[in-house]
């Protein structure tokens, strides 16, 4: 009796052992291949490119370990992805939104490039041409030999980037273009529907852009009309003004400035002085710092504006004189120097 009571205690203990095994949850090895990410945005879009970095180890890698003619997965272990969180350009298609198995078909002189529309297989083994989105030309470049396959991105203006995996002594650059002002103000036009809607700020921020980069400028006027409409004041009117010059209204223009400066505070007044001035509009600058030194005769800050524009313009006697009076009143002992030394180099010259 006692032997078949130990008998199946045992075999209990082996059930459960059993089970015990088969639930537990394999370690986490590192790969040999490790995983990597690099991403560049562009304007407002994000470009990501997830990849695993396998290493020469001594092999002959293009023709040999990665044979020519062949989808290869450019890169190790899983599926290398590109990942674009707006829509891009690249071979002069349009590549909407969204993740992309990347691969390659390498060749002693021309390379294909591939974006499939499935991104989650292992390496290319699942790969399938009728997934295919996009497929492309590359020409691989000679480079230093580096040992772990790596992407990077080499270059990143404004409105581009340029992509390149780089192995052994391979570089193959993959161009891709960004419509950056038609995202931002994409953009825009969402974020106007919602609570930003209700102030004046983002109407006139939004707008202030399309102007600063000459895009969309119908929409600009939509945007600073409301944003006047909401809270008319110096900010909006000086937008409303540059608007109107863009569109070459000279008169509507230099109304609107002329209106906006009566609503500026002291700040508002001398930033504008000093945007003429780096203009090269002096005479227009000059006129500018006068009057706020006019509506302003208790700050330094608006004699010492003034005296810089005199400066700018050559008439030396009269920077000196404002820079002068500036410094009878500043308390700030970096500004007193500055002033000071200034003063120093103008009566010398």
């Amino acid at each position: 009796m006692k032997t078949k009571f130990t008998f199946l205690v045992s075999l209990i203990l082996l059930f459960f052992l059993a089970n015990s095994i088969n639930a537990q949850q394999p370690l986490s090895l590192p790969d040999l291949s490790q995983e990597a990410k690099v991403m560049q945005r562009i304007g407002l879009t994000d470009i990501t490119v997830s990849y695993h970095r396998p290493a020469i180890k001594g092999r002959e890698v293009w023709g040999k370990l990665v044979p020519y003619n062949t989808v290869w997965r450019a890169g190790a272990n899983e599926n290398t992805t590109i990942t674009f969180s707006d829509d891009v350009k690249i071979a002069g298609k349009t590549v909407p939104a969204g993740s992309y198995g990347l691969h390659m078909i390498p060749t002693e002189k021309e390379w294909t490039i591939i974006l499939n529309k499935f991104s989650k297989g292992w390496g290319s083994f699942g790969y399938r041409e009728e997934d295919d989105f996009l497929r492309f030309k590359a020409i691989p470049v000679s480079s230093e030999e580096i040992e772990y396959l790596n992407y990077m991105f080499e270059t990143s203006e404004p409105m581009r980037t340029t992509l390149v995996m780089h192995w052994e002594k391979l570089k193959v650059p993959i161009e891709i273009e960004v419509d950056v002002h038609t995202i931002v103000v994409k953009k825009f036009e969402e974020s106007l529907r919602g609570l930003n809607q209700f102030f004046w700020q983002p109407h006139n921020q939004a707008a202030a852009y399309c102007v600063n980069n000459k895009t969309h400028l119908d929409k600009a006027s939509e945007w600073v009309d409301k944003s006047i409409r909401l809270n008319r004041n110096f900010s909006n009117l000086a937008t409303k003004s540059r608007l109107a010059e863009l569109n070459g209204n000279h008169n509507e223009a230099e109304a609107l400035m002329n209106e906006a400066l009566t609503l500026a505070n002291e700040a508002e007044i001398n930033n504008y002085g000093y945007l003429l001035l780096q203009n090269n509009q002096i005479d227009k600058a000059i006129s500018v710092f006068k009057m706020n030194v006019e509506k302003y005769p208790e700050s330094w800050n608006a004699y010492d504006s003034l005296a810089e524009g005199y400066m700018n313009k050559g008439e030396t006697d009269l920077a000196i004189e404002y820079y002068n009076k500036a410094l009878k009143m500043v308390q700030d002992d970096t500004q007193k120097k500055r002033i000071n030394d200034t003063l120093k180099v103008l009566a010398s010259n």
